[in-house]
């Protein structure tokens, strides 16, 4: 039987004794090997295309093209297809790396097109897991940190009007795990509400994911409270 192929990960951090930490962590993880390192954001962009890796860690801070518009590009897949036919079909995972909890970057970064956020002082267990859930598809957002997005996005206008063509190919079933996700269930949370399996709910994930345009789960939860579909103060 052969191995699966191991999680490819590129650090970007600009400080050096972080970014070297967090490639030695990586790299005696199972499944999971270092392709690259870059020290700012343009660095980053070069070295997704060069090396294709399938989960990028990025620093938010950073001199020159900061984290945020390095993942912009890279989640868009600006000149990121990977060099001679082998980088990824789609653009990697990118995890951003904070030293605060939650801040205005955070938020901005996942509008841009972040899979989530990881403190940088995580104990290394936690560094590993989250690689493999955004390598995944998995959310990497806790039902803690969940709550507060939305209270975040509570006090904000919604910034876009959901497309009625895309909602409406929702089937019912889908709309109700939508807006399960948005209030930061689990797969087996959801399962246990809608009373199916966690791979029925895995399927509908996707499908409403493929349906509406959005890459993973916290793209789904962002889409739902920044269109009004699900309204901050709801029951959960």
């Amino acid at each position: 039987m052969t191995a699966p192929a191991p999680i490819r990960v590129l650090v970007v951090d600009d400080q050096e004794l972080v970014r070297s930490g967090f490639c030695v962590i990586l790299d005696a993880a199972d499944g999971i090997t270092v392709v690259g390192e870059a020290a700012n954001g343009e660095a980053a962009v070069s070295q997704v295309a060069a090396h294709g890796p399938d989960v990028v860690l990025m620093d938010i801070r950073m001199p020159g093209m900061d984290g945020l518009e390095a993942t912009r590009q890279i989640t868009r897949g600006q000149d990121t297809a990977g060099s001679a036919g082998s980088g990824p079909t789609t653009p990697p995972k990118v995890v951003m790396l904070t030293t605060f909890d939650l801040d205005e970057y955070v938020y901005e970064a996942l509008r841009a097109g972040a899979s989530g956020f990881l403190l940088k002082d995580s104990p290394r267990h936690d560094l590993i897991a989250a690689v493999r859930a955004a390598a995944a598809g998995d959310a990497l957002l806790a039902p803690s940190v969940t709550r507060r997005l939305i209270e975040a996005f509570a006090r904000r206008p919604p910034e876009t009007s959901p497309s009625p063509s895309q909602l409406a190919s929702l089937t019912a079933r889908e709309r109700d795990v939508l807006l399960l996700l948005a209030r930061g269930r689990s797969n087996a949370e959801i399962a246990s509400v809608l009373f199916v399996s966690d791979a029925t709910v895995k399927t509908h994930v996707g499908n409403l994911l493929a349906k509406l345009g959005l890459r993973d789960r916290v793209q789904a939860v962002i889409l739902a409270y920044e269109t009004g579909i699900v309204v901050p103060g709801d029951p959960s």
